[in-house]
Parts: C-alpha cells; structure tokens; sequence
C-alpha cells in the first residue's frame, strides 16, 4: 500500500501541529490567568517600610485564595473564607490611591482600639508582643506633630483593619492615612521565592523560599 505523501496531507499535518500547539499556549495562559486571579500572585518589594521582614528587591508570593474568593476585576467576594488576623502580612489597594498596591502588617481588626504611646502600641488599653516593630530613630516625636510615635486612641471600623509596616520609623500606614477596607485586601503573603540585592548586585540565596510571619 502507498503511503500518501502528497503535499496536501503535509500541510494537514503542519495544521495539525500548529493548532495543537495553539491550544497547549491558550490553555497554559488560561491556567495561568487563573492562578493568578484567584489563587496566587508575584510581587516585587520597592521600598524599606517592612525591613528587616522584607527588604528591597524581594520578590514574594500572596495567597489570594485565603481571604476569600473574589469576583474579577471588582472588589466583591463571592465566596468569604476568612478574615486577616493580628499579625498577618497583606497586600492591598492603596486608600489614596487605588492603583497601587501596599503590604503591611496587621496590628488592628474590627472592633479594636488602637493606641501609641511613644512609639510602643496599644491595644485595648494593653501593650501588644511586637516582636516584628523595628525602631532606628531614637527621637520621639509628639503627637501634634506627627502621629508616627503618639497617637490617640482610634476604634477600628467595621470591615476595616488598621495596618503598620514594620519599620516603624519609615512606614507610611495607617497613622497617617487611616483604615484599610477588608475588601480592598488582595491576599496575605508567605514566601519569598526571589531576591535582588540592588546595590550588590547579587542574588540574596539565603532569603529564598523563606515564609513570612
């Protein structure tokens, strides 16, 4: 028996090549789309407000799934899973200016007061354990200046977090700016899975794969 080796069963089969091909690359971006929207998302540090947790140049991984799952491209959960806690590590959308994203650490959910105290944190009227606070300036400024080390007491809102990075001293949170929305809340975020040192041009080995807490 022939075998067909007509020109025309070769450009079949290149077809047939091309388009599996094609659906291999529109199925990888859909998984890939997916994962992103819904469970996991890469992002890159730009500045020192959560040293020594996170340092320039990291880049980490957020559970986007955690928190609950959300309608694409809208701030609406469709399916809640559970709320941030004390301690948690999130990104969100910026208050002041939606477009950018923020990470910082919880310090305050719903319900709580929130009070400082030369520099020290106070949670309904207690002091908290603040094993991640770093403080390098050993100025304290007044509360009338600035509210960075003394702040009168303020009530967490419903659905609301109050949020601080951990470099206390270079942190622009929510002293200055106020409350987070819960549903302005991407995800909590828990490893690191790559880091530049920019000004040494290396890679930092030792703070890859490293979990957050």
């Amino acid at each position: 028996m022939k075998e067909n080796t007509s020109p025309e069963s070769g450009v079949r089969a290149k077809k047939n090549v091309f388009r599996e091909y094609g659906e291999a690359i529109l199925i990888a971006f859909i998984l890939a789309l997916f994962i992103r929207t819904f469970i996991v998302q890469a992002f890159k540090i730009p500045s020192g407000s959560m040293k020594p947790t996170l340092l320039v140049g990291d880049h980490i991984l957020v559970n986007k799934f955690l928190y609950g799952v959300k309608i694409p491209f809208t701030d609406i959960t469709l399916v809640p899973v559970k709320k941030p806690k004390r301690g948690d590590i999130v990104v969100f959308k910026f208050p002041e200016d939606p477009k950018k994203d923020f990470i910082k650490r919880v310090i305050a959910v719903s319900g709580d007061t929130v009070q400082i105290r030369n520099k020290e944190v106070y949670i309904n009227d207690k002091p908290i354990d603040d094993p991640y606070g770093i403080h390098i300036d050993p100025h304290t400024i007044p509360g009338k200046l600035r509210p960075r080390d003394n702040l009168d007491p303020v009530s967490v809102p419903p659905d609301s977090l109050f949020v601080m990075g951990d470099n206390r001293d270079h942190s622009y949170d929510s002293r200055f700016w106020g409350f987070v929305k819960l549903s302005s809340v991407k995800g909590k975020a828990f490893i690191i899975y790559w880091s530049w040192d920019k000004e040494n041009l290396g890679v930092r080995w030792g703070r890859l794969g490293r979990l957050m807490h």
